[in-house]
């Protein structure tokens, strides 16, 4: 990829929750006015989110140097630059969906397993960029639909999830019964207050809180983990990323909730879930020296003995 005049390679930049709701602190400003002085001065073309682009705006006094402002998904790209934290990493990832446009993602708060790199490395990554210094890494999304007839056109929304979808009971004490098929192959019936149905990307999240195993990323597979399961003999489960996984929910209530990377739907309870490897990936761009191990070591102090 070439940065200059006759080719200019084109940047996506993507807002922070934050920006839309409370101006980050005014020290991240200059940060990430240098990354974007950065792109300019490798004669990059630059198009930026408007809400991101009128919040900076606002912010700082002076518009955002822009080639283009964009809404929705209406955009192409070379490269995407996510600026916030996981959450906005996840957001990035769903409006990218099946462009597949690699992902580069800068940290403005404080852990960012999936946005790893600091709003403060912006300029040496776009050099790096520039000069081709850099990695693509594909990551698999899972795949959810719901079948039945309560099921509404159109309710799901975008329905892939690159951390987990998670089945879950509505608000009540009542346990729900999560029954799980593996390619029609009946696996379990998870009684409790729900099931996780996780990516290797999404090991390290909500898999990992209810004692789930910290997988590979780049792993062919999937992890069913249950949430306070009502019994000592369900623990988590690891299977292939080529099954497909069929679920059924039984519960004292009408409805039961499905979140998808955090985003929840309200489903009746006669709508059952089929879940599979999308067709699509989430590409992230990292640095030739990244290593999941060490990333590991870094945002989780894992592995770090306390005499270390």
């Amino acid at each position: 990829m070439t940065f200059n005049h006759h080719s200019p390679s084109t940047f996506q930049a993507y807002e922070s929750r934050r920006f839309r709701q409370t101006p980050p602190k005014l020290r991240r400003y200059p940060h990430i006015l240098a990354l974007l002085k950065a792109l300019e001065d490798e004669n990059a073309f630059i198009c930026i989110d408007r809400h991101f682009f009128e919040a900076m705006s606002r912010a700082t006094g002076n518009p955002l140097p822009a080639d283009d402002v964009f809404e929705n998904d209406d955009f192409s790209a070379d490269f995407c630059l996510s600026i916030g934290g996981d959450g906005t990493f996840l957001r990035t990832a769903r409006r990218v969906a099946t462009k597949e446009i690699p992902i580069l993602g800068f940290n403005t708060g404080h852990l960012g397993f999936l946005a790893e790199h600091s709003i403060s490395e912006g300029p040496e990554m776009v050099r790096r960029l520039a000069a081709g210094e850099y990695t693509v890494e594909s990551r698999s999304l899972l795949e959810g639909k719901g079948i039945g007839e309560g099921m509404k056109a159109g309710v799901s929304g975008w329905g892939f999830a690159l951390n987990e979808i998670a089945i879950l009971r509505q608000d009540t004490a009542s346990m729900i019964t999560v029954n799980t098929r593996l390619d029609g192959m009946p696996v379990a019936s998870y009684q409790g207050d729900g099931l996780i149905v996780s990516t290797p990307t999404g090991s390290t999240a909500y898999n990992l809180s209810v004692g789930g195993p910290i997988v590979q990323p780049t792993a062919p597979c999937w992890v069913l983990s249950p949430i306070a399961p009502h019994s000592l003999t369900m623990r988590p489960l690891v299977v292939a990323d080529s099954h497909i996984i069929d679920i059924e929910v039984e519960s004292r209530t009408d409805t039961y909730r499905v979140t998808l990377d955090g985003r929840s739907l309200i489903l009746p309870i006669d709508v059952k879930l089929r879940l599979r490897r999308a067709p699509f990936v989430t590409k992230i761009i990292h640095t030739p020296d990244h290593n999941f191990i060490d990333t590991l070591r870094t945002k989780l102090l894992w592995g770090i003995s306390k005499r270390d």
